[in-house]
């Protein structure tokens, strides 16, 4: 009798479809695993970080040739993926209890799911950050560690801003620093301060305004933050004042500039006093911030390489 088992074996067939599914099941839970770290990542906030880069190198270049090298690739690459695994995986893993309660996680985002390999790919983000700065030029130091450590702070303890009013919308000028960090990279110097308070400005209207659709969920959750504080009225009228201030800080850079950021109160105004839901609104200002970059980057760029030489 032969020593081998048969094909035809219910036993053989049994152990090879289990051993099949369990292969199957594991691939599907990898997969499943990196889908979400895609959608924790956020796609359509990727410019938030990334476009500050564009922007950045686009105004500190002093000659075309300036735009990729290994440094301007390397930071565009960081904070167009990693960054945000690092900063929205840090925010997710500590605000999972509060999340439970926040009707935004049902739809484009999606709820904290914590795993090995979830954890191992926040931290692998955070560690490739901090190889940003061994790479970057010394004045583009503290830009870098400054985005690292806000980004940390925000969401976990023991500082955790986002739950302290206004300190949630000022700490939120982690946004702008990977701009800075470009500039201060491919300029070797530090940006205008007219600049940075503008930017600065800009990512504190813009932070507050995206609480306002959480103002219910907060405050059924006990957290509190800037909006939950002054409520949906006076909180647009914070975003409009920290806007109108952001665009008179870029006029004294370039009235150009103010000129373009003038969008931003216009908005606000239009939000606050028509019928348009806030929950709604939220969600356009992706295309929103990316025009309005495109614009700064190309603004930037044609004063290295003037759009009377493109068209020539």
């Amino acid at each position: 009798m032969s020593d081998t088992v048969s094909e035809s074996d219910p036993d053989r067939r049994s152990a090879g479809s289990g051993t099949e599914q369990r292969s199957i099941a594991d691939h599907r839970s990898i997969g499943d695993r990196l889908r979400y770290l895609l959608v924790l990542s956020r796609p359509r906030f990727w410019l938030y970080l990334a476009g500050p880069v564009a922007v950045g190198v686009a105004y500190g270049i002093g000659d075309a040739s300036e735009l990729f090298t290994p440094v301007t690739v390397a930071l565009a690459a960081y904070f167009l993926v990693p960054a945000n695994v690092f900063l929205y995986g840090v925010n997710d893993a500590f605000d999972a209890d509060v999340d439970e309660l926040n009707p935004k996680k049902e739809g484009r985002e999606a709820r904290w799911r914590g795993s090995r390999l979830v954890a191992l790919a926040v931290l692998a983000s955070a560690a490739l950050g901090i190889g940003t700065i061994a790479i970057a030029p010394r004045v583009a130091w503290p830009y870098l560690a400054g985005f690292l450590l806000l980004g940390a702070g925000y969401s976990s303890p023991p500082v955790r801003f986002k739950t302290t009013p206004f300190l949630d919308s000022i700490s939120n000028g982690l946004y702008i620093l990977p701009g800075a960090a470009a500039y201060a990279a491919v300029a070797g110097i530090h940006p205008p301060l007219a600049a940075l308070a503008g930017a600065w400005l800009w990512t504190m209207g813009m932070h507050t305004f995206s609480a306002i659709p959480d103002i219910e969920p907060d405050r059924a959750a006990g957290i509190r933050t800037t909006a939950t504080l002054l409520g949906e009225d006076r909180t647009y009228a914070y975003c409009l004042a920290c806007w109108v201030a952001a665009a008179a800080a870029f006029a004294a850079v370039d009235p150009r500039l103010g000129a373009l950021l003038g969008v931003y109160p216009v908005f606000v105004a239009w939000v606050a006093t028509s019928s348009v839901a806030v929950d709604r609104a939220y969600w356009w200002f992706p295309a929103l911030n990316t025009a309005v970059g495109a614009l700064l980057a190309m603004g930037g760029l044609w004063l290295v390489y003037p759009i009377t030489e493109v068209l020539g």
